[in-house]
């Protein structure tokens, strides 16, 4: 694959920063993107600090994207939070918060995000859901409910902007020890990978192989699409 430039939200730790670095040693120019400071320091590297939830913020980064780079290839929409509560014990500020930055993060940079993708030869998104959704996991209905917007949002989108040659898809990671998770109970998450149809822990290359693919140039009709690690269904 020629090198690109690709976007990446949520940057600084987690998948995010394992995506990075994946796409830096692959030749790609990354830009990374999160409300924390990056350590990571590399030649084709550029962080800024943005809450993707936050307007103000996205105009603010694309117009330091737009001024430093001109265009993009790729946008990969990885940030997101989550608490496991039930919703009887959830308060509405947390509602808020977890959809804020894991659905309307997700429109806001996307939306800010596409007229620079027009001007590439093979546009990509790529989003992040979890397999929490088709799993129904007690605990996390609201977590659940954002990625579940983002999921029809990546649908419906593909077929928005597939007419300029732009793909959207979505990624649904199984349980990664990032932390993201830390604080759920063990034994909560070995049950959870007992019910992938491949009961193992996932790891970042496992994200990062899909990923790929979704951002190779020969997956230009693929799009629209949701894939799940482990077998969840």
């Amino acid at each position: 694959m020629m090198s690109k430039t690709m976007l990446v939200s949520g940057a600084s730790r987690g998948i995010g920063r394992a995506i990075v670095e994946h796409l830096l040693a692959a030749g790609h120019r990354v830009i990374g993107c999160s409300r924390s400071a990056s350590s990571l320091v590399h030649e084709r590297y550029t962080h800024l600090a943005a809450d993707v939830a936050s307007e103000p913020d996205v105009q603010a980064l694309f117009r330091q994207v737009t001024d430093q780079f001109g265009a993009l290839d790729a946008l990969i929409n990885n940030a997101g939070t989550g608490r496991m509560l039930p919703v009887a014990l959830t308060p509405v500020s947390t509602v808020h918060q977890i959809l804020n930055t894991n659905f309307v993060g997700t429109f806001l940079m996307t939306h800010a995000a596409l007229r620079l993708l027009r001007k590439s030869p093979s546009p990509r998104i790529v989003n992040f859901t979890t397999v929490a959704v088709p799993l129904r996991l007690e605990g996390e209905a609201v977590y659940a409910a954002a990625k579940s917007a983002v999921e029809t949002f990546t649908r419906i989108l593909a077929k928005e902007v597939g007419p300029w040659g732009i793909t959207c898809n979505a990624i649904g990671p199984s349980p990664i020890r990032t932390q993201l998770i830390e604080n759920v109970p063990e034994e909560k998450l070995a049950a959870l990978v007992a019910r992938q149809a491949i009961p193992r822990w996932a790891e970042p290359k496992d994200v990062t192989h899909v990923l790929d693919f979704f951002l190779h140039p020969a997956s230009q009709l693929v799009t629209g699409q949701v894939v799940y690690l482990g077998g969840v269904s």
